[in-house]
């Protein structure tokens, strides 16, 4: 069967760890020699770490990993674990002490699913690290899409299970873009029709979806029930040439895509954040090409998310349409 995920671009490796018990985990994106990196991140509570660097007039130009973690803040630590398997490899930034491995990251909160004393740690990002292939990548409730969810906005009884996608478009001339979303957003996740494939159910038995924007519209004056608990965090990676303002551009374009496929996205409450790599294989190309089906890989890899998911720690997950949501296991 034919790679339609991220790791059809050559040079990228992905891998997974978790801990269903938690449920949470982290996926890590290793990057060929010479990728260049670029980062947007546009909600209100990021949880994110070495993204100044992947700005432009900044020194470093290369990224040699990417983590999206579980955990909150926490998650954070996986980094390190990353870090420690990348230098075994005698893979980092050239300084005169020692090679630096180069690891932005972003993370979700999954504390409120399970158990919050389980989360991402340095041990975890190592699995994840050396784990990492070239083979399809695995999607629904693995690595850091373990304890995902969308729905949040009338609280994780109506929530419903998520995870983690990935797409990935051929542009042809050898030109290749494709995205790995990890999808927990406070509303919906929107289909290609319009229709809400995931998201906020309704009270009292969860049998169909609210509409998170008519639950909003309703709240206009008052606090969101979610809380902090929401964010999309994910890669586009193309094998395109790019500088790393074009990097940089082409994350910007890729929300495009996440705004078509979550409702509501980048509230001051999520931590939205989309890194974009390019590894340079295929030489030069218009950035704003490769920009526009950065946008719409997202916006596949952030459905196929849903569809994917199954049911996990008392959350329903997506069904086909015409069918009831998927019943939450018992216990």
């Amino acid at each position: 069967m034919a790679n339609s995920t991220l790791t059809a671009i050559d040079g990228i490796r992905v891998g997974h760890a978790h801990n269903l018990e938690g449920p949470t985990g982290c996926t890590v994106i290793l990057c060929p020699p010479n990728t260049v990196g670029g980062v947007d991140q546009r909600g209100g509570a990021p949880g994110t770490r070495e993204t100044d660097l992947l700005r432009p007039m900044h020194l470093v130009q290369h990224v040699h990993a990417v983590l999206l973690a579980g955990g909150s803040a926490y998650g954070l630590d996986a980094a390190g674990g990353v870090m420690r398997w990348l230098e075994e490899q005698g893979v980092g930034f050239e300084t005169p002490a020692a090679k630096v491995p180069i690891v932005p990251a972003a993370i979700i909160f999954d504390l409120d699913v399970g158990s919050a004393q389980l989360r991402p740690d340095a041990a975890m990002g190592y699995r994840a690290a050396q784990a990492a292939s070239a083979d399809p990548v695995a999607e629904g409730c693995a690595g850091a899409g373990a304890g995902a969810r969308v729905g949040m906005l009338m609280g994780p009884l109506l929530a419903t299970k998520s995870g983690v996608g990935s797409a990935l478009i051929d542009l042809g001339e050898g030109l290749r873009v494709g995205a790995l979303m990890v999808v927990n957003a406070a509303g919906d996740v929107i289909g290609e029709d319009g229709a809400i494939l995931a998201g906020v159910r309704q009270p009292p038995d969860g049998e169909g979806f609210f509409g998170a924007l008519n639950l909003l519209h309703g709240a206009v004056r008052l606090a969101l029930p979610g809380g902090v608990s929401n964010t999309v965090i994910g890669v586009v990676a193309t094998n395109a040439l790019l500088t790393k303002e074009e990097a940089n551009k082409v994350a910007q374009m890729a929300h495009d895509g996440l705004a078509r496929a979550v409702q509501p996205a980048h509230t001051l409450h999520d931590g939205d954040t989309i890194f974009a790599l390019a590894t340079g294989t295929a030489g030069r190309a218009n950035v704003s090409v490769i920009g526009a089906f950065a946008a719409e890989a997202a916006s596949q890899a952030i459905r196929r998310a849903v569809r994917a998911a199954t049911p996990l720690a008392g959350l329903r997950a997506w069904s086909a349409p015409g069918l009831p949501g998927s019943p939450a296991p018992e216990g």
